[in-house]
């Protein structure tokens, strides 16, 4: 088997034909318990709901030793990861990417790029597995923990471990809240107007939920560029996994394996493509598109706890402050490339 291409190889390695859904009850409530507490802190404390969610699969990870949560596990960090993918594309419409306007647009794409190129090479200084500064960088690139998560499912477990994973998940999370709080201050602080001040926080914070705070705390107008530049981003994950699939599918393998591979794009990618295109074609009705905007982030959180719970503790504490060097280096060059991007507006 020459690689896991689209994740399909997690915890266990043989999935077996027989099982029955009373073996997905364990892990998938345990899951869900913990993913409901997470959003009780959140909502109580005004806290991140995915470092909560994080921070509650990590103090439950010991119940990841028992066999009898591991499909419930697999089926949360996986199957729900990948349809709260799918359901994001119901806010996404072609008509988002033409209010950006085309310059804007080319920039927030070499932005992007220039993220993860610089995060990925940038690894070796660092001594940093090249797989581990891919998803440090396109989660900051994208749309932060969402981001990592489908990344991650196309990366697989074969090259980037569950700590490692988990650690860059935390990492992720924490700077994007930090940017929230600081980096509408410092927008004042270099005198932006509204305009570019919404295309730097949209531009260069990680998280959606964030990005469009952070907007709104600087302005009204700086918040509606902050949430149509974030949103563009999130528009372009599916392009940016196509291009990372297609990367994986040929780097580490053999010539005559590379034969052999179908470079073929994951259920999910398609799925979002073709709801996004529906949503563009015939838009959906709001109760609809708010519902389906409700279950994205409900599955997606799912998945963050049960990825956190599959984490090995002691795996993660072994891991250096080397292992946040790619968060750090992608975060702050998307900051800074952000930031000279909105002073040419």
């Amino acid at each position: 088997m020459a690689a896991d291409l689209y994740g399909e190889l997690q915890l266990e390695t043989a999935h077996p034909a027989t099982r029955r859904w009373r073996d997905y009850l364990p892990g998938g409530l345990v899951t869900a318990i913990a993913a409901l507490a997470a959003a009780w802190l959140a909502d109580h404390y005004a806290v991140p709901i995915v470092l909560m969610g994080l921070l509650i699969g990590l103090a439950l990870s010991f119940l990841s030793q028992d066999r009898r949560t591991h499909a419930g596990l697999d089926l949360m960090s996986q199957t729900a990861l990948r349809v709260g993918i799918v359901l994001v594309g119901a806010r996404i419409t072609a008509l988002q990417l033409s209010e950006l306007g085309p310059r804007p647009f080319a920039l927030l794409l070499l932005i992007m790029l220039a993220v993860i190129v610089t995060t990925v090479v940038s690894a070796r200084w660092f001594h940093q597995d090249r797989h581990a500064a891919l998803l440090a960088g396109g989660a900051t690139a994208i749309c932060g923990a969402s981001a990592a998560l489908a990344l991650y499912s196309l990366v697989g477990d074969k090259r980037v471990d569950q700590a490692r994973f988990t650690l860059t998940l935390v990492g992720i999370t924490v700077a994007s809240a930090l940017a929230m709080t600081l980096y509408p201050v410092l927008a004042a602080q270099f005198g932006l107007s509204d305009t570019q001040a919404g295309f730097l926080i949209g531009a260069s914070i990680h998280d959606v939920a964030q990005a469009i705070g952070g907007g709104f705390s600087f302005s009204q107008q700086a918040g509606e560029v902050a949430t149509i530049v974030k949103l563009t981003r999130v528009a372009l994950l599916a392009p940016m996994l196509m291009l990372v699939g297609l990367w994986l599918g040929r780097s580490g393998v053999t010539a005559t394996a590379k034969a052999r591979i179908p470079l073929r794009l994951p259920w999910f990618i398609l799925g979002f493509l073709a709801l996004a295109a529906f949503n563009s074609l015939m838009p959906l009705p709001g109760p609809l598109r708010d519902g389906a905007a409700t279950m994205a982030h409900a599955l997606l959180l799912l998945a963050i706890v049960a990825t956190a719970m599959k984490a090995r503790l002691h795996l993660l504490l072994d891991q250096g402050w080397r292992s946040f060097a790619p968060i750090i280096t992608a975060t702050v060059t998307s900051f800074a490339l952000s930031l000279a991007a909105a002073l040419s507006l």
